[in-house]
């Protein structure tokens, strides 16, 4: 393999690696979204 194919398989990995953990904080977020939602949804006071 030469240096330009290491190279760009280091650039894909990387940007896959930052991709993924985009979307892992996004689910998160969502997951804590939803969570809000519904307890508020059930009316009870802490």
């Amino acid at each position: 393999m030469s240096i330009a194919t290491i190279l760009i398989a280091l650039i894909l990995g990387f940007v896959a690696w930052k991709v993924l953990v985009g979307l892992v904080k996004f689910g998160a977020l969502a997951i804590i979204a939803v969570a809000a939602i519904y307890i508020l949804s059930q009316g009870s006071t802490f």
